[in-house]
């Protein structure tokens, strides 16, 4: 049986608090753990309970929503955040201060179903993160010092995919109203614009609100690399290797698509030229 999700939800309004609790119990595994009024019953309730996941209302009185969140950050085992909202402005906010995801009041059905989805997504990975932590962590005490440990055939052999749980295999984009699935491994490369990432994708391009700093930690760095400050490629989608007499170098992509390697990240390319 599936792990329930501990959730707390906040919400000065009670109308709102009850409708999203309702539409929750329709969800078989979501556990309501506690409900809270304001910013500062959230805080202590957060602290206290622990929960997997909170739904956090923007607009309160005295604390609101990103309030609480800031006052949170730090905390070892930080929840993930969902932000319910009237104001369609407060969007954009929310996913600056680290919300998963965002809804608008009153919350659709559907909305609520894509807001989940990503939820278990992502506690699924952290479990797997921190379950392979205590296999490490018992591993080496049994060892002891001075012996072979885990942690060490981790770094080698077929066990390594274990810990490669931790890495992303599906990006989720939110595009009018509907949620895409891009598989990682179909994904060219990633630039950069401004505080969006533009995916490109077996000739479709998305666009994904995320720093190239949190993107970078999703993918799986053997097949991932930066070869630019705002590029990230696939090596696996790279067909040729074009090194230039005047210390440049071009990555020429399966797609066509040809892409400038930046001297501060030459070092991607040798393993290339050394095959």
């Amino acid at each position: 049986m599936a792990e329930s999700i501990r959730v707390v939800l906040v919400d000065d309004e009670p109308l709102a608090l009850k409708g999203l609790a309702l539409r929750l119990e329709s969800v078989g595994d979501v556990d309501v753990i506690d409900t809270c009024a304001n910013g500062r019953e959230a805080i202590k309730s957060i602290k206290t309970h622990r929960p997997d996941l909170v739904f956090l209302d923007i607009q309160m009185p005295g604390l609101d929503g990103f309030a609480v969140v800031r006052s949170l950050l730090g905390l070892i085992d930080m929840p993930l955040i969902i932000f319910v909202t009237a104001f369609d402005q407060y969007a954009v906010e929310a996913f600056e201060t680290y919300a998963l995801d965002y809804l608008l009041k009153p919350v659709e059905e559907q909305r609520l179903e894509g807001a989940m989805y990503r939820a278990r997504e992502r506690l699924a990975e952290r479990r797997a993160v921190e379950q392979n932590a205590r296999l490490v962590a018992m591993f080496d005490a049994i060892d002891g010092p001075g012996n072979s440990s885990l942690a060490s055939f981790l770094g080698a052999g077929p066990v390594q995919r274990e810990s490669e749980q931790r890495y992303f295999h599906q990006l989720h984009i939110k595009d009018r109203g509907r949620i895409i699935i891009v598989d990682v491994k179909d994904v060219d490369f990633i630039d950069a614009a401004g505080d969006y990432m533009c995916i490109h994708s077996k000739g479709d391009t998305h666009i994904l609100r995320e720093t190239m700093k949190v993107m970078e930690r999703k993918l799986d760095p053997v097949q991932f690399q930066r070869i630019h400050r705002s590029t990230i490629i696939n090596l696996d989608r790279v067909s040729e290797v074009h090194p230039h007499a005047n210390g440049e170098c071009f990555l020429v992509l399966k797609s066509g698509q040809e892409l400038k390697v930046s001297r501060s990240y030459k070092g991607v390319v040798t393993r290339f030229l050394q095959n």
